[in-house]
């Protein structure tokens, strides 16, 4: 499966290059991803949220005593367990730690395994956010400092996270979430379900986004109404999003609509990285990872100038 994918993102690239997309370097692919950037093995405990191995979630402790805040990460991969997991995220959940982060890296069912897609996905990714609120103090982190952070897929489950509160009450999906976010930052994110199901296909999949979100029903018509961050705006946060400008999987007009429509209620912003692809979004060292890190410190500007400034000075 990884490697259908990873051919189909090629040839998407390549059509790219064809409709005369420029740039001083060609932006990187799934497999230069894999080769050029180490992902360490996750440090920390791993803890359970269900019975399903995949049911759990990687804390990763920060290099400081004290937290500045906790990254509720979630990864992408075409919500596809085949395709990624979380250990796709493990280079960028170490360079957080190192900049004094905590991190709630979480893995989930995908819809090609048992109990994924509609509305198992979405259950496990509840259920190890309100994990992090029940347990997070007991593990030594404030979840009143917590900013939610995907890539890719995993940005359309941050957002939806970030908008569980809206779903109706007659959903299987509806819950009083009670983890507070600060923010959420989504990153080259497909964050209009019923567009990926067109646009996303060639990259993940013609059924893919119709496995995530269910068949419709008599009392579920609308199969994108509780599970498209788009439906459920406002989400009454602010949406921080950042896309390469070469990516061939989430382009930055995917951010730019969705910012079109939540910026009437919610605070938004759209940051587009010149040269980059899609996976340049997740590899520390680029620029593109240095955009989103900036996004992810934003709601901690104050804290963190104030830590560096209290540090002694070399003599």
């Amino acid at each position: 499966m990884r490697q259908s994918i990873a051919i189909a993102l090629a040839a998407l690239a390549l059509v790219g290059a064809a409709v005369g997309v420029r740039s001083m370097a060609r932006p990187m692919n799934y497999g230069e991803f894999e080769e050029r950037v180490p992902q360490p093995a996750a440090r920390g405990p791993i803890i359970s949220y269900g019975p399903d191995p995949l049911q759990h979630v990687e804390l990763w402790g920060p290099a400081i005593k004290r937290p500045i805040g906790v990254v509720l990460m979630l990864h992408g991969g075409c919500w596809q367990t085949g395709v990624a997991k979380a250990d796709i995220m493990h280079a960028a959940a170490a360079d957080l730690a190192k900049r004094g982060f905590a991190v709630w890296n979480v893995e989930y069912r995908g819809v090609d395994v048992p109990g994924g897609g509609y509305p198992g996905t979405f259950h496990d990714v509840a259920a190890a956010a309100d994990l992090l609120a029940q347990r997070g103090k007991a593990l030594g982190v404030d979840t009143s400092k917590v900013v939610a952070v995907g890539h890719s897929a995993g940005a359309q489950l941050a957002l939806w996270l970030a908008g569980r509160a809206r779903i109706s009450r007659s959903s299987i999906l509806a819950g009083r979430p009670p983890l507070h976010l600060l923010s959420v930052v989504s990153v080259g994110g497909l964050p209009d379900l019923a567009s990926a199901r067109v646009d996303a296909a060639g990259a993940c999949g013609t059924d893919t986004v119709d496995r995530l979100v269910g068949a419709p029903g008599a009392a579920r018509r609308d199969v994108f109404a509780d599970t498209s961050p788009t439906a459920l705006l406002p989400l009454g946060i602010r949406i921080d999003q950042v896309s390469g400008a070469q990516d061939p999987i989430a382009p930055p007009r995917f951010a730019e609509a969705f910012a079109a429509k939540a910026r009437a209620h919610d605070p938004v912003t759209t940051t587009v990285v010149p040269g980059a692809g899609h996976f340049e979004l997740i590899a520390p060292g680029t620029a593109a990872w240095a955009a989103v890190v900036r996004k992810i410190e934003r709601p901690f500007t104050a804290e963190i100038g104030a830590r560096a400034a209290a540090q002694p000075r070399p003599r």
